[in-house]
């Protein structure tokens, strides 16, 4: 396992860092509470120390999984990486920037992006509880909301950061015009971004910014909810509730296929899976800082952290890059 320093923080995190998306089971067709804390002791197992997650995966569920997993490891070898800014619980009292309805045992639940400094302040406390800790090393706002002033909300990470309660602050789904807005007044850790194979438009702008100004980037989405592992093309089925049976949409499943058939020979070439190859592309690909991997057993969790055992030499890194100028 590789450890990368992120952006001007304290903070070294694994470069392959555990995803907890899933775990939450909402969006993802449930989640069994087993299996996920053996993910993420396998993750630890194998190396991956920071763990990233968010109130909103599981309406909390996912905060106390990894609570609860952590209990009797040492505190100060895992990095904890939460969120904050998404509200579904109505305690906004309808403030904030409505987002869309998510849906619980068949009833729609209206969430809202609020980064009030009010709300950051008590969002904090509840994570600080579910994950039976006192302190949170990266605390990143989930979603933009236009309905709070940039500088507000990074006023009160640097409380936060003051009182010890966090380490270092970041955000996530930023753009490169309010990444530029917030560094006004707050020297921001991180931003966590969508970023993969088929996803790749923070290259022009947003990257140079980042490396330029010392910015983390967190990838999130790397391997675009499994697709480029490819057993979606085989025969891997989706519970009807799950995300991804609309999210796949979006991408040209011919060109996708053609993609993975041309990475194929060159995975088994280094003894890897897909998935292992893609993830350690990203993880090379300039301004990456880490890159999120989510896992729902401990099986898929030590696969995932392997990934950076595999080594891809320049021609390779070219051929990769020839295949990927065929999608467009």
């Amino acid at each position: 396992m590789e450890y990368r320093k992120l952006g001007q923080s304290p903070l070294e995190l694994s470069a392959i860092t555990y995803g907890a998306f899933a775990i939450g089971g909402n969006m993802w067709g449930g989640n069994e509470r087993q299996d996920s804390i053996a993910a993420i002791h396998a993750s630890i197992d194998h190396g991956v120390t920071s763990l990233d997650t968010a109130p909103f995966y599981g309406f909390g569920l996912s905060e106390e999984l990894i609570g609860d997993a952590l209990v009797g490891k040492d505190r100060t070898k895992v990095q904890i990486l939460t969120k904050f800014g998404l509200v579904w619980d109505g305690s906004n009292e309808g403030k904030g920037e409505y987002f869309f309805d998510a849906e619980e045992n068949g009833k729609k639940i209206p969430v809202y992006k609020y980064a009030a400094k009010q709300n950051v302040i008590k969002e904090v406390e509840e994570s600080l509880k579910r994950l039976k800790t006192d302190y949170i090393d990266l605390l990143q706002l989930h979603w933009p909301d236009a309905s709070t002033p940039i500088d507000e909300t990074m006023e009160a990470l640097s409380s936060l950061l003051q009182q010890g309660k966090i380490r270092a602050a970041g955000v996530s789904n930023y753009s490169l015009a309010d990444v530029e807005t917030a560094y006004k007044t707050l020297n921001l850790a991180s931003n966590q971004v969508s970023y993969s194979m088929l996803n790749r438009s923070i290259e022009q702008d947003l990257v140079p910014y980042t490396t330029a100004h010392n910015i983390g980037i967190i990838a999130y989405s790397p391997l675009e909810r499994g697709l480029l592992s490819g057993k979606y093309f085989a025969d891997a089925k989706l519970k009807s509730d799950d995300h991804r049976n609309g999210y796949f949409g979006q991408f040209n499943p011919e060109k996708v296929k053609a993609l993975l058939a041309a990475l194929q020979p060159l995975a088994e070439s280094k003894k890897a899976s897909l998935a292992q190859l893609v993830l350690r592309w990203t993880s090379l690909q300039r301004g990456i800082t880490v890159v999120l991997a989510g896992a729902r057993n401990a099986d898929q969790a030590a696969s995932n952290a392997r990934a950076m055992d595999i080594s891809l030499s320049n021609d390779e890194l070219q051929f990769i890059h020839k295949e990927l100028a065929k999608l467009q």
